[in-house]
């Protein structure tokens, strides 16, 4: 944690703007919104205090992303940690497809999962799960490296991040453009 301090106000500030739901709320149950006097008085309180704290929370939230840093090979090593377990139904289909047996399978990859688990966890080896399942006759011929391809588990994301980097921030940082030097002053 590089700015916990930060990253734990962000958090204390979300669970306030969070909870000043139940005002309207409750005067929603009551009188439905009429523009009453007490309908007026919660918004004078409610809607001012909910943009200065999401306001606050961005500020700050800026602080803290400009400061981050991703770690690619702590990434890649994570994934080829816990991406064969992630796998496994993967593994398992592939199989079936095959002509295993579903419950003879599952039962094989359990078993091997747990003994891998408790290497890892255990002994803080290396996840060799892969390595079990390819001993394992139920599993022969099976493209194994394939089968956890981190391709195979992104689904549509990368189109899905461009799209929305198209569509909502690039004209958005078209409107607004911002330099370095334009971030805020935050002093915490």
């Amino acid at each position: 944690k590089r700015n916990p301090m930060r990253s734990e106000r962000i958090c204390g500030l979300a669970r306030f703007v969070m909870s000043l739901q139940s005002s309207p709320a409750q005067t929603l149950a009551t009188q439905w919104m009429e523009r009453t006097l007490d309908d007026s008085a919660n918004r004078r309180l409610v809607l001012p205090q909910a943009f200065l704290a999401i306001d606050a929370i961005l500020l700050i939230f800026e602080n803290v992303a400009r400061g981050l840093v991703v770690y690619p090979e702590v990434i890649g090593k994570n994934l080829r940690e816990e991406l064969p377990f992630m796998a496994t139904e993967n593994i398992m289909m592939a199989a079936v497809e095959r002509g295993g047996d579903r419950q003879d399978l599952h039962e094989r990859i359990r078993q091997h999962s747990q003994a891998a688990g408790e290497q890892v966890k255990r002994f803080a080896r290396p996840n060799d799960l892969l390595e079990r399942l390819a001993g394992d006759p139920a599993f022969a011929g099976l493209d194994l490296d394939g089968l956890v391809n981190t391709r195979e588990f992104i689904g549509r994301a990368p189109e899905q991040v461009d799209a929305f980097l198209r569509d909502f921030v690039d004209p958005l940082r078209q409107e607004f453009p911002r330099s370095a030097e334009d971030a805020a002053d935050l002093r915490v």
